[in-house]
């Protein structure tokens, strides 16, 4: 029964969340994962420096943290080369997200996104009656000239890209971004996700114009950084729209604990290479590992690997329990044909013995279940 006291889009909204984190499966279970392979988190932990810095600032955890995160956003522009204005702190990628569609999406508004990307993106869209239009992936990255196409043919406001790409660890060069971005219609905001950027050093990242009003970019402490349970993003954009945030923002949704780790964190830039190095490591594991099995892996330009299992979504489904049995956190993405793909975090040289062990019985139950 619907409640009354809801308003009538969030009582037309599915009573769901975009991810079920691994914690809701251990409990299910009643055992913890041997290998948490399917987050996309840093397994290699944030720098020591930032560890260092949280302990510190947890004492001064009876104070509000600073609204404005003068010191991490001055930092971060100076890292990017902006001014301080074209810079918003937020809980990760998705508070920021959250906080931009609720500032450019009204009820009934048309926004393009491809179909399997990120989630978190469409569930923003969708709470605030936004009406979704997909394209399709294009050989497993996302296509430029279709989502253009789209944009154009529907009139939408937002485009949403991810590059590097999630789910499939694909990416488009930096000119093919900066091509796209020329190609906008009028008054149509490209979201540029680059959540992955410093997981490779592959050339994704077109140069940065803090004053283009076409694009907004958004950047996360998340990955590579190593804080993923610290909720540190930012984005960049000119100064209007940047502005504009503090209109619909959670003005303290940043604790002081996560801002003074994620300036310690950036001011350790060679514990970031470190880490850099480590995920390149981790990556051709994980390739070899697929080898091993007669599996293909898709290219990635971040801290995961998709390998192609050959054929649909149940045998996907089916490795994934198995592999969930032996107690191994794994994902999949969510739409054909990109479900044929297991996606694997990178790991420790553990975690990924533990999965090496354990694949090749997951893959036979797969063919036990005839699903081969």
């Amino acid at each position: 029964m619907t409640d009354p006291r809801l308003t009538a889009l969030a009582a037309s909204l599915p009573a769901t969340v975009p991810f079920v984190g691994p914690e809701t499966q251990e409990r299910a279970a009643g055992a913890r994962f041997r290998a948490r392979l399917g987050a996309n988190e840093s397994v290699f932990g944030p720098s020591p420096k930032a560890i260092e810095a949280m302990q510190q600032a947890a004492a001064e955890a009876w104070m509000y943290p600073d609204p404005e995160s003068h010191d991490l956003r001055h930092a971060l522009a100076a890292h990017t080369g902006v001014a301080p204005g074209n810079i918003v702190i937020g809980a990760g990628i998705d508070g920021l997200l959250g906080s931009l569609v609720r500032l450019t999406v009204a009820p009934g508004d048309p926004v393009v996104t491809s179909d399997g990307a990120y989630p978190t993106f469409n569930y923003h869209v969708t709470g605030y009656g936004g009406r979704l239009h997909r394209v399709p992936y294009r050989d497993d990255h996302e296509d430029p000239d279709a989502l253009i196409a789209a944009a154009h043919e529907t009139g939408a406001k937002v485009i949403y890209l991810s590059n590097p790409d999630n789910p499939m660890g694909t990416w488009h060069k930096a000119e093919r971004i900066a091509r796209m971005i020329e190609d906008l219609p009028d008054c149509c905001l490209l979201i540029l996700d680059e959540a992955y950027l410093e997981c490779s050093d592959e050339d994704t990242a077109p140069p940065i114009n803090p004053a283009d009003p076409r694009v907004i970019r958004m950047r996360t402490f998340s990955k590579a950084y190593g804080m993923a349970g610290c909720r540190v993003g930012y984005a960049i954009g000119d100064e209007t729209l940047i502005g504009a945030f503090g209109r619909v923002r959670n003005h303290f949704g940043l604790s002081r604990i996560s801002q003074a780790g994620a300036l310690a964190a950036l001011s350790d830039q060679p514990y970031l290479r470190e880490v850099q190095a480590k995920i390149a490591d981790a990556r051709d594991r994980i390739v070899r590992i697929g080898a091993e099995n007669g599996l293909t892996a898709l290219p990635s330009a971040t801290n995961f690997v998709a390998l192609d299992l050959g054929r649909d979504g149940a045998r996907t489904r089916a490795v994934l329990a198995a592999l969930a049995e032996a107690r191994i956190f794994t994902r999949m993405p969510g739409v054909a044909p990109l479900d044929r793909c297991l996606r694997v975090s990178c790991g420790t040289p553990v975690d990924l013995d533990v999965l090496a062990e354990a694949l090749p019985q997951a893959l036979n139950q797969g063919r036990i279940a005839g699903l081969t």
